[in-house]
This record gives C-alpha cells, structure tokens and sequence, in this order.
C-alpha cells in the first residue's frame, strides 16, 4: 500500500493505515482530533491515497459553517456519488432517503430510517469504502447524527470512518463514543525541520520566534514565514488562530476587487458550486465576472478549483475572509446570494436574513416557513435555528414570543437542554402573556421527566394545566397532565401532589375510554384509581387501532398497575409500530416497559433482548434514566438466571444513574434485583433488608406502585430470617389497597403470602386458594407458589404429594431459565425421596441478549434484511452476527433455529 511520511506523523500514519487495509476484515470509525492546522487534514488525505491505491471506493464531505441550518446538507454531499443506487433499498427505507435529500417529496422521515437507509445504501456498494468526514464539527445535526448511527454498527462491514473535529469545538459525533486520535503539536526538533525546508533562509531571532509562537502548529510554519514581517510577528500577542487568519487575510488584501468579491461570496455560499460564486458576484459587482478572476487566488493559494467547486485550501482561510471584510460587504454579499438563488427559497431566505440588520416580517414568514420544510424533512435543528433567526425579524413583541417559544420546544425534542436555556432567556426579556408563560413553564420542565428541574413539581404543573385548558387549549393541558404523571413514576410527590393532580384529571371533558386520560391517572393514582385503569385497559385491549403511540400509553398504565401480561401485549405491539415507524426514543421506553413486564412474568428469553436494546437505544438517543431503568431490568433478568457476577455490575451501573437524580423505579429495581441475588446465595437476612428498603417511604427506592408487586420476594426472605411480623405489618397495609387495586400482580402476590405466612391449620387451604386462582401467563408466579406448597407439604411429611408440585415447579424453572430455582426444587425432590434428571443447559443461554434477539427473529422466517430493518442494522452484520450464533448451538443453519428454541416459554 502506498504510504507518504508527513514529518513527525508516523504513528498517527500508521494507525491509519492499519484501520484501512484491515476493512475486509473489520469496519470501524475513528474520530480524529486537533487544533485547527495541526495536520488532520493532512491525515485525512494520506488515507485517501492509501485507500484509493488498494482499491477502495472514497467517499468523502466536509462541513461548513454557513451550512448547519440546512438538514441533511452533509449527507447529500456524502451520498451523491451513490444517488442511483438509492432506488434499490427497501421501500420506506428509499422514500425517507430521498425525501431527506431533497430528491423527492413525501411524509416527514424519521432521522433513524434515514440512517438505516444510509447504513444499507453504502453497505450494499459492493466494495470496501472509505468514509472522510473533514471538520465534521460543523456538519449540519441531521448529517451528524446519521453519520453517529452508521459509525456505530461499523465493525461488520467493510467500511472504515474518519473523521475530523477542533478541539474545543462541540460535534454531535462526541456523543457515539467512536475510538479517537489525538492530533499533538509537532515536536521541536521536527518543527524546526519543517520551518528550515518551508523558510531556509530567515534570520535566528525570527526563526526562534515563529518557532516558539507557532508552538508545533504545522499550518502556522508554513504560513506565517512568508506573510508576517519580522517586526509584526516579534510584537505579536494575539492567539495562534487569529494570526493565521491575519496571514490569510493579508493574502487576500493585495488581490484584484472582482478576485475579492468571489472569495467573501464563496466564504458566505453554503455550497461550493462555482456558478453561484460567479452569478452573485458578478451581482454584487455590477459586472460580468467569470473564472479568470479567480486565478489570482489559485495562484496565491488560497482556494481549489476542481470539477464546478469551489474548495477553500483551509477553514482558516475561509473564515480570515469573512473577518477582514466590512459588515456592508458581508450584507451585499449576501444579497446578491440570494438573487443567485432565486429558485432555492430555503437556502435564499438565509441569505436574506443574512442581509437584513432590522426587523422585516416579510423575511421572518419566510424563515417560519423554512423551519416548517426543515421539520417536514426531519431536521429538527435547523428548524430551530430558523425560528430562532426569524425571532430576531419579527416585528411584534408576541410574534417573536412564539417563535421563541416553538424553537425551544423543538430544542426537548432534539434533547438539547443548553439551547432550550437560552431561548427561555432570551424569551423571558421581553413581556409575555400568561399562555406563552405557561409554554415556558411546561418547555423548561420537559426534560428528563422533570427529574433535573425544580421549578415545577407536580401542584404547580396541575394549576398550570387547568390554567391552560380554561384558555382553550386542552391538548396543551393534557401534554403537561402526561408530564406531570410521568414525574409521579420517577419521583415520590406526596398524597397532596397527586390529589390536586386527580382534581384536574377529573375536571377536563375527557371520555372514560381516553388512553390518555387512563395513562396519567395509572401514573398518578395506581392504587386509587386502580380499578377504573384495569377496566379501561380491558375495554380497548384489541381496540387500539394498531396505533403505536396509544398501545405505547396502555403499556405504561398496565405497568403501574401491575398488570404484566396486558403491559407486556401492550408494549410488544407498541415496540413493533415505533420501530416501523423508526422513532427510536420511544422504542427504546416501550422496550424497556416489555422488558419489565416479561421479567415479571418469567419470561426471560423475551425481558433479556428488550432490556438490551431498551438500554442501548436509551443510550444511544441520550435518555439517561430510561437507560438506568432498562439496565436495571437487565440486573433482575441476571439475577434470577443466577448469573450473580454480572447481576452485581449491572446493579452498580444502573444505581449510579438512579441515585443522580433519585430514580425511584431504577432504585427500586436496583432493591430488587439485589435482593434477588441475596436471596440466591442463601443470605436471607440481606435480602429482607435490600426488599424492604423498596417498602420505607424514607427510602429513595420507595415507589408507589412497584412496591405492590415485590411482596412475595420479602415474605420469602422474612419467613427465612425471622422476620415475619415485620412482613404482615407491610401485608396489613397491602390488603387495604388491594381493596381499591384491580392489580393481578397485588392480588397473586398477596394469596402467595397469605399462604406461606399463614399457620398450619389454614395454609394448606391457602396454598390451593392461590394455586386455584388463574394464572393463565403468569408462569413464574405459578412456579413459585408449586414450589412453597411443595416444600410446605415435605416439611409435614406428605412426601408424595409434595412431589407432584416439586417436579412441576422444577419443570416451570426449567423451561424459563431460571436455574437457582430449578435447583432449589431439585433439592427439595431430593430430600422428598425422588432423583430428578441432570438439568440440560438451554442452548440459549449460550447467547448473549442481541444474539437471541437475531436468533429468534431469523426462528420466525425473516430474512437477513428484515431482521436488520427491525433491529436497525445493517444486513451484512446480521449475517455476521448468525455465522457466531450458528456454532454456540451446534447448528449449522437458520434452518436448525427453530427446533433449538421451540423451547421458549409462551
């Protein structure tokens, strides 16, 4: 492989080139970092070289600044090499591509199905590639966060990123985690090397001092020699950035006007297209103006002129320009862009605002409704930035209030809390009225489910929701109810914060069978109002209409009220539209509900993939307490396979975010999963004090709701460490709220301890009581109560009909991988005179969670392709992916999967 030494590069080469010629055998990304001019794009054009000559496709963009308000900018310049092939993706997965880069119009694409799109259309080329993504900090967000998804599922496929970020500089590339490269100034011995072979013949003290001053920059030694007199630079104290676009500036000063004009034009265009250069500056100017005029750039260095483009040689140089230049000149500059741009309405109007010191509603109309393109597209940040510009034109106080306010709103959707600050401020300084102040109440609570925000519990959200709704606007009032019932999930508000939030509930023209109105009130009132959610969800079981957002609302009240079965129904049909639709933060919470719903129920080969993918899309769309809730049901989930060592690290992980913010359900998981494992390994009393903690009010792990339905697990370990009367004062209380609970959960929990607590004369009749109720889908809770009947039965001495319970709930523990079960009920058949046959280990417990999910799915008949539409990958790594499975089981094709899992609890 061809291979060029950059002075004192060496290692960073190497790394490169290593990441290069390894693509047919692992894909990867790596973020390369560094000052602006210490040598990344040197780098980057090495590796272009290197890959080039071995074969590899190149495909390449690099971000400017003047083109972050444009969605999806950075990916067309990305993809237009392979715009033809788009056309042979899956059907949705074609139609957002195109919508996203303008090549044809349709409903608004989801940024994931966009990325799952551009994941399949470069793995699909045939050949291994080479993505450069140069100064990817000033990518627009669309572009970025597409190129964060692609990057992560990188390691199957013959793919390599590079791209490169400032230091200093925020990219949305630094949230993906990517391995990275940090760029260091150039020695002082390589430094002086290169200044020697740049400016030979300089005299000693400047020569020490462009030394010193350039401090192993190598853009600075090779620029600043031949601009900057010796007096200028030994009386230099302005930072090293400034000074070189002062070097580039100069360049610029003695160049022709019409020279000039092009240069400040193409500093200012969004794209690099050399007929829109010289249109607005022969605009501008007033005079015909063709690619002559640009000779004496090339020829001083400054820009690039390749195939129609434009290319600055260094960022640096373009903004040098845009600095040295007057704010007239930068006015008519921009005028003229947009006259050149007449028939692009969305990238003229920038230019106009651009142009525009004062107010003119005219312009700031226009910029609304280029943010409403830029959302139709899915670019919720340069929807954002239009608002915020047109903000700035509006000519009345309340018209810049809402454009304010409907740009911060789309801030919580794009999770960008600093940008929502800073609008709520700038929002705030002028007058607003009682509705725009209630928008800003309810916008600057919205994040987190307000669990980072204190200036508005629960009694201030339910007077501001009724003070919406008396203005008019019930949706309004119903989104903040939501967000105040979710907060009564994560947080404890007291009997009186949830009562003025019933109050209001009740007072809104909301039909019964409203899947809103169920949801807040399960949240808000699990027990209370237990009964009326249980039959609300029953009435629209089946009748949701397939809509993943309802089922996504019943799936979170059936949790509250522990009703699993219709939670997990719920979630699962929910998960299965959000996914179609690729709105992946909400996937990722109507996994993590499933997740909990199957665990609950016994279901583990189900709770074990949703809780990993609950966790990673959590992760990856940066909700960080739903990801402490999904990393917690995945600690329960090892806890009761016995998998005790990675239990214990999933606790810590998940505790460490619950406690940050005092996450009451991922506390109370945390409780939970820990007192599973105490009770696996025989330490009964540590067990009850890890339970009951999740029963103390006082306790930050205390939850209204998830309380209810852990009962059984702390009667076990009372009765096993004396601790029963502690127990039946919790029971006490229990039994009153099972009085106004329709919860299934409650109520099998507490037929479970009223039969192990109860004595002898009376047990026995409990025990068939309980085991007579219907647990039709509840198999962990049957197994459980077979299990205590059998060993209730040996202890007084009907060895024979313990056994048939014994070996039943063996059988039950069996089948759902729950193994300290299985053998504990091993034990107890031992010890009631019967041998049981050596457990076989499930095949599927050789397999780690996303290696289940691709197996199951891959069992049910789909294709590669379709597994990697449903999962979010692309083909080739699912492929990848079944060839690790296939030997883990002892098969040899997908053929074989659906025998090796037909095992699977229903």
């Amino acid at each position: 492989m061809r291979t060029t030494t950059l002075l004192g590069r060496g290692p960073e080469q190497q790394r490169l080139a290593t990441l290069v010629a390894g693509v047919t055998e692992v894909g990867g990304a790596l973020l390369i970092r560094g000052q602006a001019g210490i040598g990344k794009s040197a780098l980057l054009s090495e590796a272009a070289a290197q890959a080039r000559a071995a074969g590899l496709k190149v495909l390449s963009v690099t971000g400017a600044e003047s083109e972050q308000n444009f969605p999806y900018a950075g990916l067309h310049q990305l993809l237009h090499p392979l715009r033809k092939d788009i056309d042979a993706l899956p059907g949705r997965q074609r139609d957002a591509l195109r919508v996203a880069l303008c090549l044809a119009d349709g409903d608004i694409p989801d940024l994931y199905v966009v990325a799952l799109a551009t994941l399949n259309l470069l793995s699909d080329t045939g050949t291994p590639l080479l993505l450069l993504a140069e100064d990817a900090h000033w990518l627009d967000q669309a572009s970025a966060d597409v190129l964060a998804f692609v990057a992560r599922r990188l390691e199957s496929e013959p793919i390599v990123l590079l791209a490169t970020v400032r230091d200093g500089v925020p990219s949305q590339l630094d949230a993906a985690a990517l391995p990275s490269l940090q760029v260091e100034p150039l020695t002082d011995e390589v430094s002086a090397t290169l200044l020697d072979e740049v400016a030979p013949k300089l005299e000693q003290s400047v020569r020490e001092r462009l030394l010193s001053e350039s401090a192993g920059n190598p853009l600075a030694l090779t620029e600043l020699p031949g601009t900057l007199s010796a007096d200028s630079l030994l009386k230099a104290t302005v930072p090293l950035n400034t000074r070189l676009e002062q070097a580039f500036g100069a360049r610029t000063s003695a160049l022709p006007a019409a020279t000039r004009m092009c240069l400040l034009v193409a500093s200012l265009n969004d794209r690099g297209s050399l007929a829109e250069t010289l249109d607005a500056a022969a605009a501008a100017l007033g005079v015909p103006v063709d690619a002559d005029a640009l000779t004496p750039a090339t020829e001083a260095r400054l820009i690039e002129l390749e195939a129609g483009r434009l290319t600055f040689r260094h960022p640096l140089m373009r903004s040098a320009i845009v600095q040295t230049s007057t704010a007239t000149e930068r006015q008519a500059a921009h005028r003229a862009l947009a006259d050149a741009l007449h028939q692009e309405p969305e990238r003229q109007v920038w230019h106009l605002a651009a142009a525009t010191p004062t107010p003119d509603e005219n312009i700031a109309s226009a910029l609304v409704k280029a943010a409403e393109r830029a959302q139709y597209r899915g670019g919720v940040e340069a929807a954002i930035a239009s608002l915020e510009e047109a903000a700035r034109l509006s000519e009345t106080a309340d018209l810049r209030a809402d454009r304010l306010l409907r740009a911060a709103d789309l801030g919580v959707e794009a999770g960008r809390p600093d940008v929502v600050k800073r609008l709520l401020i700038e929002a705030s300084q002028g007058d607003l009225s009682q509705q725009d102040q209630a928008r800003a109440t309810w916008v600057r609570s919205s994040f987190d489910d307000g669990l980072v925000d204190d200036t508005a519990g629960p009694t201030e959200l339910a007077k501001l929701a009724r003070s919406v709704y008396e203005d008019g606007d019930l949706d309004l009032a119903m989104r903040i109810l939501w967000g105040a019932g979710m907060r009564c999930f994560w947080s404890e508000p007291g009997a009186e914060g949830r009562q003025h939030l019933l109050d209001v509930a009740d007072s809104l023209p909301l039909d019964d069978g409203d899947p809103r109105l169920i949801a807040i009130l399960a949240y808000v009132a699990p027990i209370e109002r237990g009964k009326v959610v249980a039959a609300g969800l029953m009435d629209l079981a089946g009748q949701t209409g397939g809509n993943p957002m309802v089922e996504r609302f019943l799936g979170s009240a059936a949790l509250q009220i522990g009703a699993f079965e219709l939670s997990a129904r719920f979630s699962s049909s929910a998960a299965a539209g959000l996914r179609e639709q690729g709105r992946l933060g909400l996937l990722a919470r109507a996994l993590a509900v499933h997740a909990c719903s199957a665990v609950r129920l016994g279901n583990l080969d189900i709770a074990m993939p949703a809780a990993e993918e609950a966790a990673r899309l959590a992760k990856e769309t940066n909700q960080t307490f739903m990801y402490g809730f999904a990393v917690s049901a995945q600690a329960e989930v090892a806890a009761l396979r016995g998998q005790y060592a990675e239990a214990a690290e999933l606790i810590a992980e998940a505790e460490q975010v619950g406690l940050a913010a005092g996450a009451r359900p991922v506390l109370a998981t945390v409780q939970l999963a820990r007192g599973l494992v105490a009770l696996g390994e025989g330490r009964h009393a540590d067990a009850f004090a890890d339970l009951h903690r999740i029963f103390d009010p006082a306790e930050p792990s205390y939850q209204l709701a998830l309380r209810c339905y852990v009962i059984a697990e702390l009667a076990e370990a009372a009765i096993r460490c004396g601790q029963e009367d502690a127990v039946r004062k919790i029971v006490k209380r229990l039994e009153k709220d099972a009085q106004q609970s329709a919860s299934p959960s409650l109520h099998i929990g507490l037929r479970y301890v009223r039969a192990v607590l109860a004595n002898d004369d009376e047990a026995e009749k409990l025990f068939q009581t309980a085991l007579a109720a219907d647990l039709t889908g509840w198999p962990l809770e049957r197994g459980r109560l077979q299990l205590a009947y059998g060993e209730w039965l040996r202890r007084h001495r009907q060895a024979a009909e313990s056994r048939v319970h014994l070996r039943a709930a063996r059988e039950t523990f069996d089948a759902l991988g729950l193994i300290p079960w299985s053998e504990r009920a091993r034990s107890e058949l031992r010890a009631a005179g019967e041998t049981s046959p050596r457990r076989t280990p499930d095949a599927r417990e050789q397999l780690t969670p996303h290696e289940l999910s691709i197996a199951q799915l891959a069992a049910e008949g789909l294709t590669n392709r379709e597994i990697g539409q449903r999962l979010y990958l692309s083909h080739r790594t699912v492929s990848t992916h079944l060839h690790r499975i296939f030997p883990k089981l002892g098969i040899t094709s997908r053929a074989d999967l659906p025998a090796v899992l037909r095992n699977s609890p229903a």
